[in-house]
């Protein structure tokens, strides 16, 4: 299994290290990619981290999932940025998983693989998922879309979406290890 997360400037911190450090734990690999190449993006309270690799080098057919954090004015960058909704689009027409969290799953209503669906998204931009419908839930899953409500639900999602790419035991492996609910 190879996930892909795109950074932009502005990501959310605390649901971008928990993707990437469950993913990790549970041996997934993961690639983070900046929107700007390669290097530091700054998260949307001053933490820094550094992408893997340049967005511009990530293929579809190179990637099981796409993963995107959410974050002011992170998921709004994100969704601003033809390449990525076009990603998207492509990974989801190829059958692969998307899946994201706090106001980044506006990006996947507005590249439009969220119609029909249901799906959460940060409460108070509820109003941007346009074409799907609104669950209040922590965590959605709808076919290969899943969908999460925010900073507090990261390690929630980052499980749920082991058990999903994984298994539900390794799933409750890492939940034990975390300490998680």
């Amino acid at each position: 299994m190879k996930v892909v997360v795109p950074l932009a400037a502005g990501f959310e911190e605390i649901e971008t290290s928990a993707i990437v450090d469950i993913f990790r734990r549970a041996k997934i690999e993961v690639v983070t990619a900046g929107l700007k190449g390669k290097g530091e993006v700054e998260g949307a309270h001053g933490v820094k981290f550094i992408s893997d690799v340049a967005l511009d080098e990530i293929r579809p057919d190179d990637y099981d999932a796409i993963v995107l954090p959410g974050g002011y004015p992170g998921f709004v960058n994100l969704g601003n940025d033809k390449r990525v909704l076009n990603l998207v689009k492509d990974m989801y027409a190829k059958d692969k998983y998307v899946a994201a969290i706090c106001g980044a799953p506006s990006v996947l209503s507005k590249s439009g693989v969220l119609k029909g669906s249901n799906a959460t998204i940060y409460p108070g931009c509820r109003d941007m998922l346009t074409d799907a419908e609104y669950m209040d839930e922590r965590v959605v899953k709808d076919k290969k879309i899943i969908t999460s409500q925010g900073p507090g639900t990261a390690i929630e999602f980052a499980i749920k979406l082991v058990e999903v790419f994984i298994s539900a035991e390794k799933a409750e492996e890492i939940k034990k290890d975390v300490l998680a609910l």
